[in-house]
């Protein structure tokens, strides 16, 4: 099973970028996946998540209306389109699938790392002020 990250760059402080993450190996169509970033020096940070029926999202507060997050599940691949981008946002972003299905968390859950069973290699993302 993999998880390839794509889509990461360098924008300015306004712009906007949409994240792909496709998988391969097995269909991730029916599972918890989710978007977490690292800054330099610091720790993995929950930046979004998707339930295993795409009918629910969480969101940190930090991407409360500027990220969306969403799936393809006939291309089986995740997506994070990020727009109104701040310098804050620099980090590596990487995506992670629950490789249970149809399984349902409380909501905390979504937006822990142990949760997640299988992770992308991340694609970096760099916005300049």
């Amino acid at each position: 099973v993999q998880l390839q990250a794509s889509g990461g760059g360098l924008v300015q402080a306004g712009g906007s970028l949409r994240l792909s993450c496709a998988a391969s190996g097995r269909t991730f169509s029916s599972n918890t996946m989710g978007w977490f970033r690292q800054a330099p020096g610091k720790a993995r940070d929950f930046v979004a998540a998707l339930s295993w029926s795409g009918s629910t999202t969480y969101y940190a507060e930090s991407a409360k209306g500027r990220f969306t997050i969403s799936r393809d599940n006939v291309k089986n691949t995740l997506y994070l389109q990020m727009s109104g981008l701040k310098p804050e946002d620099t980090a590596v972003y990487y995506c992670a699938a629950d490789k249970n299905s149809r399984r349902v968390y409380i909501a905390g859950a979504y937006t822990t790392g142990g949760t997640y069973d299988y992770w992308g290699q991340g694609t970096q993302v760099t916005v300049s002020s």
